[in-house]
């Protein structure tokens, strides 16, 4: 008598040796390319591990998180841990000019970095990030955007897709620095002071800090409140672009920095 268990596994080899067949008739004719089409890579997402190599290497490849490229502080190793074509656990819940769920539209580049050291009060020291470390990250930026077609912008940060739950990469990380180097537009500091003389007298509504914030970019609420998620979006629109005061407020500096980043006047 022959077993059930026999049969079945007869089955799943048979329909493996037909699957195998079709595929190897398969004939696709690939000499038409259409015009309409460019990179799936839209944004590149920066980030720090919170670990030290070891630990990066071993979350990033041994468990459902990764990204794309890690590098190393000192030296300052590039090691790509999953192919552009494919898809990294990087972003999760991200949100960035509208497109949700950032994993599928970006690459994911983490920096080993231990972000911060906490005190027994809560107070937070930042850790800054090594020279190499950063001059190794500028190189594989230029070579991404110019491979995937992106423009001076599409690099941002975790904090910049994620601020109800991110932080990274913190306000050490050098933003001006990939500015000065082609990466992104920063804002003319001669049109932010003028602009800051005018909004010290009036300040602009928190709706319009709202809106100058959605025009950049950030998913930000538009109901005219100063509630806390509002004050995470603006503290990470500091982060970036004021490092020296982060705090969530709405004052004349973060206002025209806020002007002229989105072009939007109040």
């Amino acid at each position: 008598m022959v077993s059930g268990g026999f049969v079945k596994g007869l089955l799943v080899v048979l329909c493996v040796a037909l699957l195998s067949g079709c595929a190897s008739s398969l004939k696709v004719d690939r000499q038409h390319v259409a015009l309409g089409q460019d990179s799936r890579v839209q944004y590149i997402v920066v980030h720090y591990t919170s670990a030290d190599l070891s630990r990066s290497l071993d979350i990033l490849t041994r468990e459902q998180v990764s990204s794309h490229y890690l590098i190393g502080e000192s030296p300052a190793t590039i090691y790509q841990l999953v192919d552009e074509d494919r898809r990294a656990w990087h972003a999760g819940d991200s949100q960035w000019q509208g497109r949700t769920w950032l994993n599928s539209s970006s690459i994911g580049i983490e920096l080993v970095n231990q972000g911060y050291l906490e005190d027994e009060y809560g107070q937070r020291r930042w850790l800054p990030y090594k020279d190499e470390q950063i001059e190794a990250l500028i190189v594989l930026l230029k070579d991404i955007m110019l491979r995937h077609g992106l423009k001076p912008g599409a690099v941002i940060g975790h904090s910049d897709i994620a601020p109800q739950r991110k932080v990274d990469p913190g306000p050490l990380f050098p933003w001006k620095r990939l500015a000065d180097a082609g990466l992104l537009p920063w804002p003319d500091d001669t049109e932010v002071q003028a602009l800051r003389a005018g909004y010290a007298g009036e300040l602009p509504s928190v709706a319009w800090f709202q809106e100058a914030l959605s025009a950049v970019g950030y998913a930000v609420p538009l109901h005219g409140l100063l509630d806390e998620q509002t004050r995470n979006v603006i503290a990470a629109f500091q982060m970036k672009y004021r490092q020296s005061l982060y705090d969530g407020e709405p004052d004349a500096q973060t206002a025209a920095l806020l002007a002229v980043v989105s072009g939007l006047r109040s």
